[in-house]
């Protein structure tokens, strides 16, 4: 008998360059080397086909074998391959050094020991707009040589967006990843992101568990019978974004994924939207010059 998944696990959103992407994925952030091991395989285990890691994690090693062992074990009941998993990774500093950000780049994939990365973001907009735009250059030629199939920023603010695009990159960024919840929307960001086609990657979708018992996310919760982290995961989905939930439990990564039969009303949607108190759970660089 074929494992029963969350069905949402299997939906995609297509990107502005007619390539797909899952739409709910395991963010690994701060996770330790054993947490990786062991919430990749449970990941994936659950019908999970993306893992989002990144050089400043520092598990890129970890995430890579996990999906890897997975693979080539006997619970792998769907004959899963490499091309099945979607892996996402990140440069940790934007740099002048054209050569050290190539070498960077081919670091992580050969650590990884995946052969590819899906995706590899410019994790943050830090280093000035000539790091920027060298580093997108070698993330260009990355992608040409087979080393990363696509190619995005990460923490990129409007000005940092419509910079990149006013270069007339030869490749285009299909993701900017940013933390987005209810608490804080980043409107401005995601309506400049729409403009120019650049899909947008909730981190933090569970505001790090920061407002799991304020009071309209807890009445909501109970009214659409769900637990606060699936309101917050559904809200994200029901704005058409990517989403990251990171857990170290089992069950807990199921909860987050079985949000099918919750449908947030219009009315309920706007009411999660005026929530918004700019809410920043770790760092924001979206403003840096």
């Amino acid at each position: 008998m074929a494992p029963s998944f969350p069905p949402l696990l299997a939906s995609k959103v297509t990107l502005a360059n007619g390539k797909t992407i899952p739409q709910i994925q395991l963010g690994v952030y701060m996770m330790t080397g054993v947490e990786v091991t062991k919430s990749v395989h449970w990941a994936l285990l659950s019908g999970y086909r993306a893992v989002d890691s990144a050089q400043m994690y520092h598990n890129e090693r970890e995430a890579g074998a996990a999906i890897r062992g997975f693979l080539s074990s006997s619970e792998n009941k769907l004959g899963l391959t490499r091309e099945d998993i979607w892996y996402t990774t990140k440069l940790a500093n934007c740099t002048t050094d054209y050569d050290e950000v190539r070498k960077s780049i081919k670091r992580s994939v050969e650590v990884s020991g995946l052969g590819y990365a899906d995706l590899f973001l410019l994790h943050s907009p830090y280093g000035g707009k000539n790091a920027r735009l060298t580093s997108w250059k070698a993330l260009e030629d990355a992608i040409d040589a087979g080393e990363v199939r696509m190619g995005g920023v990460s923490n990129y603010g409007v000005k940092h967006i419509e910079e990149l695009v006013g270069s007339n990159p030869r490749i285009a960024p299909v993701v900017n990843q940013i933390e987005v919840h209810p608490f804080n929307t980043q409107t401005g960001i995601r309506n400049t992101c729409l403009k120019h086609g650049i899909a947008i990657e909730a981190y933090a979708p569970l505001v790090r568990g920061m407002r799991m018992k304020h009071p309209r996310i807890q009445e909501l919760a109970t009214k659409y019978s769900c637990t606060p982290a699936q309101l917050l995961v559904r809200w994200s989905i029901q704005h058409g974004m990517i989403t990251l939930p990171k857990s170290v439990r089992r069950e807990r990564l199921m909860e987050n994924a079985s949000v099918e039969n919750v449908d947030i009303s219009g009315e309920d949607m706007g009411i999660l939207d005026g929530l918004d108190e700019r809410l920043v759970t770790d760092w924001d660089p979206t403003e840096t010059a």
